[in-house]
């Protein structure tokens, strides 16, 4: 009897270990898009968590572009339903073809002199490879968002998140922002 009192207590000491060993592990890989913080395009520090209670679109961008003249329909979006708890937030990247060549001080002054963008836009990044930034390892890995698993295939990849911080869904880079199925999930 004492034998086995001992085994199970020794397994009982093991499974302990291993769940206390184990949690910033787990922790790390079911964050939501409010764990993280960002730079903005700017260089100011940009706390996801401010984002609770709002959906939001994430999308990958670039100037030089077939898909740039999407920022045009993502400006609308944002403006008709920003006052719905809703936001865009766009991320530069130069992954696709030297498609976005530019600094940040460029690549504001370009949304903004073209497209008049006024949703929030970040620090340009890496959405793949390598050097891909948290921020998109956790929106293109299951084990992390809880969710699906990704590629960012090409700019203008649009992520939708919900008002918890989860990833709900994405849409290929040529799904139009404007669409009905993204529209209905803002008004949802």
């Amino acid at each position: 009897m004492q034998t086995k009192i001992k085994i199970n207590l020794r397994f009982l000491v093991i499974l302990i270990s291993l769940f206390f060993i184990s949690q910033p592990i787990m922790a790390d890989h079911h964050k939501n898009l409010h764990d993280f913080q960002v730079k903005d395009i700017y260089g100011d520090e940009f706390d996801l968590s401010q984002l609770k209670g709002k959906k939001v679109m994430v999308v990958n961008t670039a100037s030089k572009c077939g898909l740039t003249p999407q920022f045009e329909s993502l400006e609308k979006l944002y403006r008709t339903y920003s006052s719905e708890n809703f936001v865009i937030i766009g991320f530069p990247a130069n992954n696709f073809m030297n498609q976005e060549p530019g600094t940040n001080e460029d690549i504001i002054a370009f949304c903004e002199e073209n497209y008049g963008v006024t949703f929030p836009m970040m620090s340009k990044i890496s959405v793949k490879g390598d050097d891909i930034h948290p921020l998109y390892q956790w929106l293109t890995q299951k084990e992390r968002n809880g969710v699906s698993d990704s590629e960012v295939a090409w700019n203008f990849q649009k992520y939708l998140i919900d008002e918890e911080g989860n990833l709900v869904k994405y849409f290929s880079p040529r799904q139009d922002p404007l669409s009905e199925e993204i529209i209905n999930w803002i008004k949802g």
